[in-house]
């Protein structure tokens, strides 16, 4: 699957796929004063191009550093029912198929980012049931790989998609936190489990999340 704009079965289906359910509420206006955010000693940096997993045949390219959130976590990942956050996000691709994204959101208090980490790996658990739901063109399967020790921890998921017509499609996702920081690493490409570099992504996750501060 390519995060870089061709066509692919998880791109066709961005317009199918179900807004999750609104697991993270605002605090009620009466409710008790919350924790006091600690300060942060530098913006949350993000990963290079030589920190993805490499590709056989084409080197990475990383663009800027964005803000808002990212079209292509849309289809698993989204912000339905998260209380506002100031989202960031920095696009990788190749000169093939293979493309890349990365997420940053720093909450207001570490017990939010922790809850914000578990709603975003619940919405990537959930996606291939979702996926096969709203669209009786697909068939999805996702496998967990595990939790990762770096920093308040993180998780990595694969996620395999097959179209009626040929389309097949596999990502790797991640979510990691720091803090009441919290990351989503998405690699994906045309293939299946078999072309998926776990190994080297969860050398990624880890350097994404130990390179937030």
């Amino acid at each position: 699957m390519s995060l870089h704009r061709p066509a692919s079965a998880l791109r066709a289906l961005t317009v199918a796929a179900l807004a999750a359910g609104a697991v993270l509420t605002a605090p009620a206006a009466d409710a008790a004063p919350k924790e006091a955010a600690p300060a942060l000693s530098a913006t949350p940096a993000f990963l290079s191009a030589s920190q993805l997993p490499p590709h056989p045949t084409s080197s990475w390219t990383a663009g800027p550093v964005t803000d808002g959130f990212p079209d292509e976590l849309g289809l698993c990942v989204s912000t339905e029912g998260v209380p506002g956050h100031d989202y960031r996000h920095r696009r990788f691709w190749t000169d093939l198929d293979a493309g890349a994204v990365q997420l940053t959101v720093v909450a207001g208090t570490s017990a939010q980012a922790k809850a914000l980490a578990q709603h975003y790996d619940d919405l990537i658990r959930t996606c291939a049931d979702r996926l096969e739901e709203s669209s009786p063109d697909v068939e999805a399967e996702g496998r967990d790989y595990g939790t990762l020790p770096v920093e308040e921890g993180a998780r990595v998921r694969g996620l395999h998609t097959e179209t009626s017509w040929g389309a097949t499609d596999i990502a790797l996702l991640s979510v990691g936190r720091d803090g009441r920081t919290v990351t989503v690493v998405k690699w994906g490409q045309m293939g299946d489990f078999r072309d998926a570099p776990v190994a080297a992504f969860k050398k990624t996750t880890r350097t994404a999340v130990n390179k937030l501060y």
